[in-house]
């Protein structure tokens, strides 16, 4: 489970440092638009989108690379989750604030931009598997169908903990 953990950290790790980096180069990113138009709906459009757009993906663009950096290095776990979950909030933001740009397509379907922002909830899937075992948690998988014991229940000493750990 430990290696599965790990490719998890590492694949997604090499995601968001590879997403991150093409924010940065001015029309390279498909999400530049995304983040211009959440931007400017999030600030009442008080801020010039040619100034808040490009701070706003070098902003995030910053965010993901340092966020993909740290996972690739698994060092400083917690607050690579603390930011890991400031970052998922905002990639999902779009989805509250500009519901017809994302499900804009035939029948009320997801358009292009929604999908892209939709397939990041197996990041937010990912970063919570991550976030569970930073603090030396393991994932476990409980015996239930293999032994016919009721569901919840432990084999081992009448305390219900596992006999042999």
């Amino acid at each position: 489970m430990r290696h599965s953990i790990a490719f998890l950290r590492l694949s997604m790790g090499a995601v968001l440092l590879g997403f991150g980096f093409l924010k940065y180069f001015p029309d390279l990113s498909p999400a530049q638009g995304l983040v211009v138009a959440t931007l400017h709906r999030l600030t009442a459009g008080l801020v010039p989108d040619v100034v808040s757009g490009r701070a706003a993906m070098d902003c995030v663009a910053t965010l993901e690379c340092s966020i993909g950096l740290l996972l690739l290095v698994g060092r400083w776990m917690r607050p690579t989750v603390a930011l890991l979950l400031v970052h998922l909030v905002g990639i999902l933001t779009p989805v509250l604030v500009l519901p017809g740009r994302m499900f804009g397509g035939p029948h009320h379907m997801p358009t292009l931009e929604g999908q892209y922002v939709l397939k990041d909830v197996i990041l937010l899937a990912a970063g919570l598997v991550i976030a569970t075992t930073v603090r030396g948690s393991a994932l476990t998988v409980r015996q239930q169908a293999l032994d016919g014991s009721p569901a919840g229940a432990t084999r081992g000493t009448p305390e219900g903990i596992p006999k042999g750990n």
